[in-house]
């Protein structure tokens, strides 16, 4: 097993640094990284930072273009069930599922409680999405009842006597329709 990298044995202040000054140099000029980290007192060569910046990049490009990608598909089918979403949360769930089911993991390496945790709290974003879902459900089709009784009241109330409707046959429809 080949060693540790030296980038990520480096202190939790200084890798977040790293990464921030990857991002803004546009993952490149690692000479002059590999000398500013050098001075920051981390001894990293050029080739260690390549080796931990391509894939860094590749993957901050994919979480880049995923999100253009839901933004897109967001902008095309606007999704009032929120149906985007749940979808979302199952894929990621299974995704940890399956990365979980990969992994080698060694309890004294990883905290297995914090994974756990981190799962537990999908699901409850899996049951906060669904009750979301539900109320806006509910919320969308009362206020189209209310659309739809208003619109009623005032065909009702244009009808007037026309056709030989009385008072008391409108009273009638009124109340048949839940219409006040």
């Amino acid at each position: 097993m080949p060693p540790r990298s030296k980038v990520h044995s480096l202190p939790a202040e200084l890798k977040e640094w790293l990464d921030n000054e990857l991002m803004a140099r546009g993952f490149s000029d690692y000479e002059q990284l590999a000398a500013d980290l050098k001075a920051r007192g981390a001894d990293v060569s050029r080739s260690s930072l390549q080796r931990y910046g391509s894939p860094f990049e590749k993957k901050l490009a994919q979480l880049k273009l995923a999100g253009e990608q839901a933004r897109a598909l967001v902008d095309a089918a606007p999704d009032e069930e929120d149906k985007l979403g749940a979808a979302v949360i199952r894929m990621t769930q299974e995704k940890i599922f399956n990365l979980l089911m990969e992994l080698d993991i060694n309890p004294e390496e990883v905290d297995v409680n914090k994974l756990f945790k981190n799962a537990a709290e999908i699901g409850k974003a899996s049951v906060s999405q669904k009750r979301f879902s539900m109320e806006a459900r509910a919320a969308i089709k009362e206020e189209a009842r209310r659309e739809l009784l208003e619109e009623q009241k005032a065909q009702l109330d244009a009808l007037g006597n026309k056709g030989g409707v009385t008072p008391e046959t409108r009273l009638a429809i009124r109340e048949a329709l839940g219409i006040r």
